[in-house]
């Protein structure tokens, strides 16, 4: 018989992945798809939708690390530093790179030249592992 060992982290972790895969791998880039959607129109709906996206995670994240915490019988390990990853991972986005995506969004829309960056790959690789963690961290839940 499969049992759960963290029901609320288990749901919270699934809910992520969904939200981060719908808006980061999907909407992200579709919206810039639809019909009549400028460059700096897509960017100010794509500012809106990442901040609502941000604070969803660190929910989900509190959510999570809350649920393992509280347990009965937990105990920290060498091997718990996994759960931490997507918070890191969210930090690292809040306090670093929406910020600094916000900034060049915002020079754009105002029509200033804005030159290359590699923010949007780092913020692209930071959802690939973020996803990646949280499926072995879900999978981890169960035994």
């Amino acid at each position: 018989m499969m049992t759960v060992k963290y029901p609320f982290a288990l749901a919270a972790v699934f809910i992520w992945i969904g939200f981060v895969c719908a808006i980061s791998f999907l909407e992200a880039w579709l919206k810039f798809r639809a019909p009549g959607i400028t460059v700096p129109l897509g960017l100010g709906i794509g500012r809106l939708v990442f901040n609502a996206l941000n604070k969803v995670e660190w929910v989900l994240a509190i959510i999570m690390i809350v649920n393992i915490f509280m347990s009965k019988g937990w105990t920290f390990t060498s091997t718990d530093l996994i759960y931490f990853v997507p918070l890191v991972i969210v930090m690292l986005q809040s306090f670093w790179l929406l910020p600094a995506l916000d900034i060049r969004a915002e020079l754009h829309i105002q029509g200033q030249h804005v030159p290359s960056s590699l923010l949007h790959i780092y913020f692209i690789i930071a959802e690939v592992v973020k996803v990646a963690i949280l499926f072995i961290l879900g999978y981890s839940f169960y035994h």
